[in-house]
């Protein structure tokens, strides 16, 4: 089926909309009101400010990745780039497809091609799992029996699944470091990046869920006592699972998850309003400053066609 992709987005979205009924179903209007208005300024404000500083890790993403593809470009255009892409991305869905669109409308505009784009948009996904892989093993065995009291797994399980989700980016590192022709898997080819590219994935897309898994603690951490490290590892377990379904910005997926790993009567409040700093206020901004570029470099553009078309005096 040629259309495979939208009819799986279709069932994602329409499996969002049942979890999030399901979720807040059982909350009156007020009720959700009153939840989301008992979060303390000051823990908003942590919120926000976690979340603008995971935004700004995932404009290293590309910056970083127009090094490894040899394009690189000045940071306020990787920014703006990753910034407005990634601000859509999260909330529509299949993140590859939505924030390569918008990546390729930009990048394609600075001189790269098809091909150098595509790579940008597989070098930042393999960023992304390095540091979900890279947090998730370090929450699950730093705090192995807050991971065993929320998951319910066994602890050698724990254990190793931490180890394991950490084995991934010490092999990555290791490969950077002897491998030095590029991998082919059948018809594909993937090169490798170089060491300090390959660190660089590792510590900024740790970095970058920790400041997320921080946001959302500070929404939780106004009405219940939860450690970080436990926030951390229920939410790389969320993220996850949003990620393997493509439900656009998780939604549903991500408050459905939190809540049944940590069953208390109170987190609705607090989970609408990570939703709202982390995903719907991006979205606004990254939706105005789209269009206001769109209608800067279209004017740019036939400003220069116009400037073209009339004929030098001799």
């Amino acid at each position: 089926m040629r259309n495979w992709k939208y009819v799986i987005a279709a069932a994602a979205i329409g499996l969002a909309a049942f979890l999030l009924y399901r979720t807040l179903s059982r909350y009156s209007l007020d009720e959700l009101i009153a939840a989301v208005t008992a979060v303390p300024t000051a823990r908003l404000l942590g919120a926000a400010g976690f979340a603008a500083a995971s935004y700004l890790c995932l404009t290293l993403f590309d910056y970083l990745a127009l090094r490894y593809v040899k394009r690189p470009l000045p940071y306020p255009k990787a920014a703006l780039a990753s910034f407005t892409a990634l601000s859509l991305g999260h909330n529509i869905g299949l993140a590859a497809l939505s924030s390569g669109a918008v990546r390729y409308r930009f990048y394609s505009r600075w001189g790269l091609n098809a091909g150098e784009v595509a790579k940008v948009i597989v070098f930042c996904g393999i960023t992304v799992g390095l540091g979900l892989l890279t947090l998730g093993g370090a929450a699950l065995l730093l705090r192995s029996g807050l991971a065993v009291e929320i998951t319910g797994l066994t602890h050698p399980v724990v254990i190793a699944l931490g180890m394991g989700c950490l084995a991934v980016p010490v092999m990555y590192l290791i490969l950077s470091i002897v491998v030095r022709r590029p991998l082919r898997i059948r018809r594909w080819s993937l090169e490798i990046p170089a060491f300090r590219l390959a660190i660089g994935q590792v510590l900024i897309g740790s970095i970058n869920f920790a400041f997320v898994a921080a946001c959302l603690h500070q929404a939780l951490a106004a009405v219940a006592d939860v450690a970080y490290l436990g926030v951390a590892s229920v939410y790389v377990i969320a993220n996850a699972t949003a990620l393997v379904s493509h439900v656009p910005g998780g939604l549903g997926v991500i408050e459905s998850v939190v809540m049944y790993l940590m069953p208390q009567d109170n987190l609705i409040g607090p989970l609408l309003v990570f939703r709202f700093v982390y995903f719907l206020m991006p979205l606004g901004l990254g939706s105005i400053l789209f269009a206001v570029t769109e209608l800067v470099l279209r004017h740019r553009g036939s400003g220069a066609q116009g400037d073209a078309s009339v004929p030098a005096k001799a």
